[in-house]
């Protein structure tokens, strides 16, 4: 019985408490890049199938007009990013697979300045998300099929002159660590 309760004691000591991901009503307790908005959609489902909003002017969900939409995939297991855009900000609609955006917050005057931040895109939680301008974003494939989003930024790509800044995805200016196995640039 000793033994026992030594490895209990011993186990106990070292273990990591699981942080609380949600409030006590069962809201998720999300922490985005501050500036970063989020609406969430809806998905009417019926016997032929889904039809998903993706962005309707009525909700005045952000200042910006729509005037510039793409789209784009990301394979399984591979990621596009540290990009930060200086001019404008991306706006994502995740129509296939399942993504996770990791940003940082490298803007002096922001609450959450150094801080970084997660946001998963998922087919159960329909929702068009924003980053904002001067935060470094990267777009992770965590599931198993090629992801597809919809981008509705706030300005049209300039082929000229792109808005976009590249650090790789192993950088050491930025304090993450990507899982073992995620590849990209």
């Amino acid at each position: 019985m000793t033994k026992s309760k030594n490895l209990l004691e011993e186990t106990l000591a070292a273990a990591i408490v699981d942080p609380s991901t949600v409030e006590t009503d069962g809201t998720p307790k999300l922490k985005y890049a501050d500036g970063t908005r989020e609406h969430k959609s809806r998905t009417h489902v019926d016997n032929r199938g889904t039809v998903t909003e993706l962005f309707d002017t009525r909700w005045n969900w952000h200042p910006e007009p729509i005037n510039f939409v793409y789209t784009y995939t990301i394979r399984p297991g591979l990621a596009k990013g540290w990009g930060l855009h200086k001019e404008h900000e991306d706006r994502y609609f995740l129509l296939d697979g399942r993504m996770e955006i990791v940003c940082y917050d490298v803007r002096p005057d922001s609450k959450t300045y150094g801080e970084i931040s997660k946001i998963i895109l998922c087919p159960e939680n329909p929702r068009i998300i924003s980053i904002p301008a001067f935060v470094w974003h990267a777009n992770v494939n965590i599931g198993n099929t090629d992801v597809r989003v919809v981008n509705f930024p706030t300005q049209p790509y300039d082929h000229a002159k792109p808005d976009k800044v590249r650090l790789p995805i192993g950088t050491d200016l930025i304090p993450y660590t990507f899982p073992p196995g995620i590849n990209g640039w």
